[in-house]
């Protein structure tokens, strides 16, 4: 016995519900069974009370079937009466069949054996009847005409007497039947209401035992929650859920206990770090404006640049103008929209720039093309985008590759989002590189010369903030060899053209 209360304690709190549910369930469903059986065996003996009658009735109506039939015939010779008359005749000779043939005490079956011999007599002088009127001997078939009526007659009658006797007997036998279905039926009410009492009276017990420990643990989480944290470590009276959230809130209570007095120790010591920490961001302030005075001005430079392109162009340099006048445009855009809401025009812009002054540096070698959707351009996003996107294709994929270098840009929309694609065919990424991409955990060693500096986590994380959106950028390369495509996905927000 106490094992099996120690087996039922370590049942978890679903086990112990669902042991109740089934318990009750299977109480309330073996009652129930045993009543429909109960009730299906008297409504098959109610069933058979007058299965006999009805079997007398449909002797009764196929054998008019088969006189009216005949009649028919003998009166208008067309073969549909002809084929009515057999049809009928097959009918009823089924049905007499199925009568017993049996020599009993009994007087229902001797009426019933009766009935059989003057039917299969009835069907032969019938038969002759039909055949003496096909032969057009009318003598013949008019005297075997009224035997056969004659036979018809006393069939019904005897059809007649015993089913009105059969009906007597068994009226008297449905009474009695009805009057036990009456009180088998008070019977099962009242046994499933006290079943359906039994079952509420366990099922209250057995949930209050489940419950006290909740009550009790409820209790000691409202003082908690008032601030009283000297209270009564709880007992443990079970393993289920609730045993494991008793367990674990007394043990969150010490924990707690533990860490207001760690608290207390360690506010002096935060408070000297809080101080150190003020002297250290002084000293890191006026290291950084240092820094930034160390900087060559960038206006300076972009003067510069469209100075030399000036020069350039008078003196008849059309390429030297052209390659000048697009790095002049490139590093303005650096200048001016580092931290603004572009279009995507503008960003392809700028892609165009540096593809251009990739392919003067390094003889044409990188191949370019565009499938852009003109109705997406004025799409909103952060600026300095596309261009690291494409930068590290370069940088990380068609330098390391031999022959041509391609790089696709694509413009599309997809639902209600605007799509840009970058795709390249150089050597490609692993899987575990995309990931620590996506993933912001991706470190290069070190920045190569031609790098702007912005990474692919500073992208991905302006993307993330500008759509507010985690699902903003994929990447997709089928392996070593096969290029890698970066997939970005914008909101459809236009940016209203600048006047100037």
């Amino acid at each position: 016995m106490k094992s099996k209360l120690r087996n039922l304690k370590n049942l978890s709190l679903q086990g112990k519900i669902s042991s109740i549910y089934i318990l009750t369930n299977i109480l309330v469903f073996v009652v129930n069974v045993l009543l429909i059986m109960g009730i299906n065996r008297m409504s098959n003996e109610m069933e058979m009370v007058y299965r006999d009658n009805l079997q007398l009735n449909e002797l009764a109506q196929a054998l008019d079937e088969v006189q009216n039939s005949m009649t028919d015939y003998l009166n208008a010779k067309t073969s549909d009466s002809l084929e009515d008359y057999y049809r009928s005749e097959q009918d009823y000779q089924n049905l007499i069949n199925n009568l017993t043939d049996e020599v009993t005490g009994i007087s229902y079956d001797r009426m019933k054996r009766n009935i059989k011999h003057m039917s299969e007599q009835y069907l032969e002088i019938t038969d002759q009847t039909i055949e003496a009127k096909r032969g057009r001997n009318v003598e013949k078939y008019s005297v075997r005409y009224e035997n056969a009526t004659q036979l018809y007659d006393y069939i019904n009658t005897y059809i007649y007497s015993l089913n009105n006797e059969q009906f007597i007997s068994n009226s008297e036998n449905y009474n009695e039947l009805a009057q036990t279905f009456r009180m088998f039926e008070t019977i099962g009410i009242g046994v499933m209401f006290v079943v359906i009492i039994f079952n509420v009276y366990i099922i209250i017990k057995m949930v209050e035992t489940l419950i006290s420990p909740l009550k009790a643990l409820s209790k000691s989480a409202d003082e908690v929650a008032n601030g009283n944290f000297n209270i009564k470590v709880l007992d443990v009276q079970s393993e289920d859920e609730i045993g494991v959230v008793t367990r674990a809130f007394n043990q969150m209570v010490v924990s707690i206990r533990l860490y207001i007095e760690r608290i207390r120790r360690s506010m002096e010591v935060e408070r000297a770090m809080k101080e150190n920490e003020l002297k250290m961001e002084a000293h890191l302030k006026d290291a950084q404006l240092k820094y930034l005075q160390a900087q060559i001005n960038p206006h300076f430079l972009f003067n510069t640049l469209n100075a030399g392109a000036q020069l350039a162009m008078l003196e008849g340099a059309d390429r030297t103008y052209e390659y000048v006048q697009n790095m002049a445009e490139f590093f303005r855009y650096n200048v001016k929209k580092g931290d603004e809401i572009v279009s995507i025009r503008e960003e392809i812009e700028l892609v165009d720039n540096y593809i251009y002054i990739l392919n003067v540096r390094f003889s044409g070698d990188i191949h370019y093309e565009k499938k852009i959707d003109k109705s997406l351009l004025q799409i909103q996003m952060p600026s300095m985008i596309l261009q690291p996107i494409v930068e590290n294709c370069v940088n990380h994929g068609i330098r390391e590759m031999a022959g041509e270098g391609k790089i696709y840009l694509s413009v599309y929309r997809l639902d209600d989002m605007a799509c840009i694609s970058i795709r390249d065919n150089g050597i490609g990424m692993s899987q575990e590189t995309i990931e620590k991409v996506l993933s912001g955990t991706y470190r290069e060693e070190e920045l190569t010369g031609d790098s702007n500096g912005i990474g692919m986590d500073n992208v991905i994380g302006r993307l993330k903030l500008f759509t507010e959106s985690e699902d903003v950028m994929s990447i997709i390369s089928e392996g070593t060899d096969k290029g890698t495509e970066v997939i970005i996905y914008l909101q459809m927000r236009e940016r209203e053209e600048d006047d100037v």
